[in-house]
């Protein structure tokens, strides 16, 4: 129970205060957080390895009639090609990100988020992985698009990075803080 203070002193509240989760729970979050990361993460690299050597033509092929397609690109800016100019700037706010997403992980008291931060720390890295070590050079790589939607060009790591806000914001709506407590 929360101790609220009003006009006429304090009260209780029906507004339970989550303990904190055990130190077995905790670990077992963060584990789901890591795995989560690195299958990520892994996934976006594995396929795009093999998007550069199937896809290196440029033909766009059909995976879904022509709603969806595959065509490689390499993109220099952020989602819609936004900033193609600001390379540099895409990857240390990536780096901003990546640090923030781990600070916060240390809260984790739910398993909702910890698969949420996992989605998000793992298509980030996907994506700052292509800026760090694909051409043109370090800090300013291209990032390896193939899935193309008709109007936007995408990975896996933008797949997962707009399911994390998809989550996130269901569990905004439901109330549900990175600790586990729940808005009243």
């Amino acid at each position: 129970m929360q101790v609220m203070q009003g006009e006429g002193g304090a009260r209780l509240s029906a507004i339970p205060t989550p303990a904190p989760p055990s130190s077995a729970r905790r670990r077992a979050l963060t584990l789901t957080f890591i795995a989560v990361a690195i299958i990520t993460y892994a996934a976006d690299q594995a396929t795009k390895v093999w998007a550069l050597a199937m896809l290196s033509d440029e033909r766009a092929r059909e995976l879904l009639g022509t709603v969806i397609q595959l065509r490689l690109v390499r993109n220099p800016g952020a989602a819609f090609s936004l900033g193609t100019g600001s390379t540099w700037v895409l990857t240390l706010l990536a780096v901003v990100v990546l640090v923030a997403i781990v600070r916060t992980s240390r809260r984790l008291g739910s398993r909702a988020w910890a698969w949420a931060l996992g989605l998000v720390l793992g298509g980030a890295l996907g994506n700052l992985t292509d800026r760090l070590v694909r051409e043109p050079s370090v800090g300013q790589g291209h990032v390896i698009d193939f899935i193309d939607y008709g109007w936007f060009i995408g990975n896996v790591a933008d797949i997962a990075i707009v399911a994390a806000a998809a989550l996130i914001g269901l569990l905004a709506l439901r109330g549900i803080g990175i600790d586990g407590s729940r808005d009243g």
